[in-house]
């Protein structure tokens, strides 16, 4: 009897939201296709331990590190087992599951330069019996690069059109673009928050852990003068290629730049106010990158906040702004399906970066191989 090919490759990551794990199941071969994916929540806790440590500024405690690691890598592995088991897809037929992680601490700059995601993806190997294929930002960042974005190349492989110029935008807890001309190379680069502040402050004021479809920011009136402290951070104007998270853009940092303002005004108009400064980064940043953008393609979690797609739709009279989802690419998937496609490349002895978005020194095959 023949064997079932091993042809089928398995996404996953927690984005800087750390809202739930994205699981995508996708073939590669000829061309990229979504086959089924799901979102599986983290356990109770588990968010909120993950946000604490990532935003911390005290010490903690080595332990309770290692056993947030196992806790990660514990619920990345009922996520891929939850997906194959819906999908009807056993690990034989599983060539490699390409696991992200969760971003712990993101940090680009200065003389030892790291980036740190937990899940430890032999655990995630041995209760999936999958090849795992993890740890992709170190190797660029090694290189010279941010780390970051990684997933440009599969953003042009899915939604480049050599009849107009297009960009992507991710938004997640940080907003990314990936800009897409007719003609030239892909570029992309971090523009600042999407929805990491809007969470957090959603979450301060209102007890749950985002405003559904940016309907509290709606009702609140967007404050000029905090507005203008906030987009005064140096990281807002610097060049690409950039990359930043939660370790920087944090209710810390809020109360740091908003100052004696911040204290004055309702918490919903704050809400506005980020909203606002969501709007305004990726704004300014696609005008000034590539102003001749005739259709913005958004994913990921703020592609379902109506009051932010408005938002940019305002600010960017020139282009179309609309859900990947009208392109046939599911907005919740793409990130998942983008470590699928890396751990693809990795197997495939191919690189997996972008050096002219990530600023590394070359082409590199990325990740560290854990086989089943």
């Amino acid at each position: 009897m023949n064997q079932a090919p091993r042809d089928l490759y398995l996404g996953l990551i927690s984005g800087t939201s750390a809202d739930g794990i994205d699981a995508a199941l996708c073939r590669f071969d000829p061309h990229p296709e979504l086959l089924a994916g799901l979102t599986h929540p983290y356990p109770d806790g588990l968010r909120e331990e993950i946000i604490r440590v990532s935003q911390s500024t005290e010490p903690v405690d080595l332990d309770a590190l290692g056993r947030l690691e196992q806790r990660i890598a514990s619920a990345f592995a009922e996520a891929a087992r939850a997906l194959m088991d819906s999908a009807g897809v056993g690990p034989e037929r599983i060539a490699a599951i390409g696991s992200h992680g969760q971003t712990i601490r993101h940090r680009p700059e200065g003389p030892h330069p790291f980036t740190w995601q937990m899940g430890d993806p032999s655990l995630i190997a041995e209760r999936t019996r999958c090849t795992v294929v993890a740890d992709f930002r170190r190797r660029d960042l090694a290189a010279g690069g941010q780390g970051a974005p990684l997933l440009p190349a599969l953003h042009a492989a899915l939604l480049r059109d050599p009849h107009e110029d297009r960009a992507v935008l991710n938004l997640g807890g940080i907003a990314n673009l990936t800009l897409l001309p007719r003609g030239g190379a892909v570029r992309g680069f971090d523009t600042g928050p999407a929805n990491c502040l809007l969470d957090a402050w959603h979450a301060r004021h209102r007890g749950e852990g985002y405003d559904a479809n940016g309907d509290w920011a709606a009702g609140g009136t967007a404050d000029r003068i905090l507005l203008e402290q906030l987009l005064c951070e140096p990281y807002f104007a610097r060049p690409a290629p950039k990359s930043t998270g939660r370790e920087m853009l944090n209710l810390e940092w809020l109360g740091e730049r908003g100052g004696a303002r911040l204290k004055t005004l309702r918490p919903q108009d704050v809400q506005a106010t980020l909203l606002a400064l969501s709007i305004d980064t990726v704004a300014t940043a696609l005008l000034r990158e590539q102003p001749s953008t005739q259709r913005l393609l958004v994913c990921g979690g703020g592609a379902r906040n109506a009051a932010l797609m408005a938002g940019l739709a305002r600010r960017l009279p020139g282009a179309q702004v609309e859900s990947s989802a009208v392109r046939g690419v599911d907005p919740d998937l793409v990130e998942a399906m983008g470590f699928a496609w890396l751990a693809h490349a990795t197997l495939h002895s191919r690189p997996g970066n972008l050096p002219e978005v990530t600023g590394a020194a070359g082409p590199r095959i990325l990740g560290g191989l854990f086989s089943a």
